[in-house]
Order: structure tokens, then sequence, then C-alpha cells
């Protein structure tokens, strides 16, 4: 795989992380609670992080975006930077 884009929430705990989520899989807007709630400027664009390569990200995001699947809501997944709900957008 050579790209991917993908949309984030990034927050500080792991159980506000798991709230959002079950927000989101309650019906909620990815973008808008990511425009609400992310600490990432990303927020602000919904979540959305555009389109990167392999080893771009750190680790634990490279490995979720590259490995899961399309479309599905992942995470929390923890990195230096807190605890990210991810979804892969597409890949090619």
């Amino acid at each position: 795989m050579a790209w991917a884009t993908a949309r984030h929430i990034l927050v500080s705990t792991a159980d506000e992380c798991n709230a959002l989520k079950a927000e989101i899989e309650n019906g909620s807007s990815f973008a808008e609670v990511a425009a609400e709630h992310s600490q990432c400027p990303s927020g602000r664009k919904g979540g959305d992080l555009g389109r990167f390569s392999p080893g771009q990200m750190v680790p634990e995001f490279d490995k979720a975006v590259f490995t899961g699947d399309v479309g599905v809501l992942y995470g929390p997944i923890k990195t230096q930077f807190g605890y990210h709900l991810l979804e892969v957008t597409a890949r090619g």
C-alpha cells in the first residue's frame, strides 16, 4: 500500500476516547465530534488527515491505518500524543 487517507480525534484520556466512540457509534457525526472535541488542529477539518504514506505517522497509528479495514472506527489507540479514534477513509 502506497498511501491512505484517514480521519481521527485526539483526546487526553482513554475514558474520553471511549465516550466519544460510543457517541459516534450511536449516530453522532464523526466530523462534528472531531470539531468539538479533538485536541489536534485537524479537528477543524472534521479530523481529516489527508493522504499519507507508511512511516509518516507514529508507529501505533501507522499500524492501525495500514492493517485495519477501511470505514471501521478504531480506538482508543494510545500514542505519545494521547488517545485517538481513527477511521481509515481510503487506501491505495
